[in-house]
């Protein structure tokens, strides 16, 4: 008979393979799906409450919820045929995006970039102020400050007049709450909260199936999107600095269309209400004159749009590849794409923060200076407040401006959404203003690096191991 030394090692073994096999199962990352072996194996009456109410069984059961949502919603859309005469030096681009975030591409009528908060606000609460039939919003982070009483209280308004108001923030970035929405909610207007967490309260910010997405529609017509989320240190400042440079379009037209899908997939997950794809909340438009996508992304897909959409922009770039970004830690794909643009040639530009919202965050961004600074790119710090400003600027084809980061989390584990914008003017009004953003920024040099003490190096080192995650 075996002994129960050897009886243990039996059943430990078994075990270990059993769960080697059933984890291999979900075909995740071979790092990740390491570290939940170890975990399971090892700490079992920790790690398999864990693996089923926050790991991937979870987020598997979230994905195939949302997909059922979103395919009835493609197929109550459907597909719009391409527009003609697609500017032949960005074909390739549109029909990448096309094919993987199934958004045809579009026209605005009119378009504007707002770079300051205030101006800003003042556009987004016009629109508002403006609406005759619905207003649709969704933002990452909403603060019970000035910023978002005042905005509240402008929805308020206008559900009180007949308005139909839906208004979704993410259950982990925003700290306002149902009391906080209390008003809009007693107005007649419809709160919820995007995968709102287990226990009430709890807000950790490494939890993944996020909405990331920053958006606001008015009336299908006029649209919104960037980085900007609802909150003073937008409008007014943070910790005794300025406002945060960041980026909003405004957007009139047809491309409006995809923003409202947008809201619509995840306000039908997190609200329970599937709206009715029709000429109301996407009324017919005369075509404009700027041809872009809107590219959505997110943790219910295999494939992840934005990501594939980057890394072949910048793999295809001759000229420039000029990236603002305040989380710029990018994958070995996007890294190496960038690296490969360098050494072709192309003047490859990155702008980050000089002083960021989060230590270990500033401390994993500086640790690529060595390698992007080896490869020839040239690395900015903006030096006035905090950049919060997600764009790229590609040769002068493309421009890019949304909610998205060069970041693990942006790619992979968020929903997020961008505007591509296609052709000369708009790559170079998004260029002129990275430009002027670099007389206000310093630029990175060997001599810096080497100032770096051996602790400081050591922390960033650390920092970037949590890369993937960050």
């Amino acid at each position: 008979a075996m002994s129960w030394p050897w009886l243990a090692i039996a059943l430990e073994a078994a075990w270990i393979v059993g769960v080697g096999i059933w984890i291999l199962a979900d075909r995740r990352a071979p790092t990740s799906t390491l570290a939940w072996i170890v975990v399971l194996a090892f700490l079992p009456v920790v790690g398999i409450p864990v693996y089923f109410f926050l790991g991937p069984r979870r987020m598997r059961r979230k994905r195939e919820h949302y997909r059922g949502l979103a395919a009835h919603l493609s197929r109550a859309l459907a597909r719009v045929p391409s527009e003609r005469e697609i500017p032949a030096d960005v074909l390739r681009l549109v029909r990448l995006a096309t094919r993987l975030d199934e958004s045809p591409i579009s026209t605005a009528r009119r378009i504007e970039l707002h770079h300051d908060g205030r101006a800003a606000f003042a556009a987004m609460e016009r629109a508002i102020a403006g609406a005759r039939h619905h207003l649709h919003l969704e933002f990452y982070i909403w603060e019970e400050d000035a910023t978002g009483r005042r905005v509240r209280d402008l929805l308020v308004e206008r559900a009180r007049a007949g308005i139909e108001v839906r208004l979704l923030v993410d259950g982990m970035g925003a700290r306002a709450g149902r009391r906080f929405f209390g008003p809009l909610l007693d107005a007649g207007g419809a709160w919820a909260r995007f995968n709102p967490p287990l226990l009430p309260g709890l807000r950790f910010r490494f939890v993944n199936f996020r909405s990331h997405r920053k958006i606001l529609v008015a009336d299908g017509a006029v649209g919104f999107l960037g980085g900007m989320n609802v909150a003073d240190e937008q409008v007014v400042g943070w910790r005794g600095r300025p406002a945060w440079r960041d980026t909003l379009l405004e957007l009139e037209g047809r491309a409006v269309r995809g923003l409202q899908r947008a809201f619509f997939e995840n306000w039908s997950f997190a609200a329970g209400e599937v709206l009715p794809a029709d000429s109301r909340y996407f009324p017919q438009q005369r075509a404009g004159g700027q041809w872009l996508q809107i590219v959505r992304s997110g943790p219910d897909r295999s494939v992840y749009p934005i990501h594939e959409l980057l890394f072949a922009a910048i793999a295809g770039a001759d000229e420039r590849v000029w990236a603002t970004c305040p989380y710029l830690i990018p994958d070995e794909p996007v890294f190496t794409a960038l690296r490969s643009a360098a050494h072709r040639g192309v003047d490859v530009r990155l702008l980050v923060p000089s002083e960021g919202d989060s230590r270990l965050v500033q401390a994993a961004v500086r640790s690529f200076y060595d390698d992007w600074l080896a490869a020839g790119i040239r690395v900015f710090e903006y030096r006035p407040t905090m950049l919060h400003a997600k764009s790229l600027v590609v040769d002068r084809e493309l421009a890019l401006v949304g909610s998205a980061n060069l970041d693990n989390r942006s790619f992979r584990l968020n929903f997020e959404i961008v505007g591509a914008l296609y052709g000369e003017r708009a790559a170079d009004a998004l260029a002129e203003t990275f430009l002027a953003d670099l007389e206000q920024a310093r630029e990175v040099g060997a001599a810096d690096l080497a100032r770096r003490g051996a602790l400081v190096r050591l922390a960033q080192d650390t920092a970037r191991l949590f890369s993937a995650q960050l």
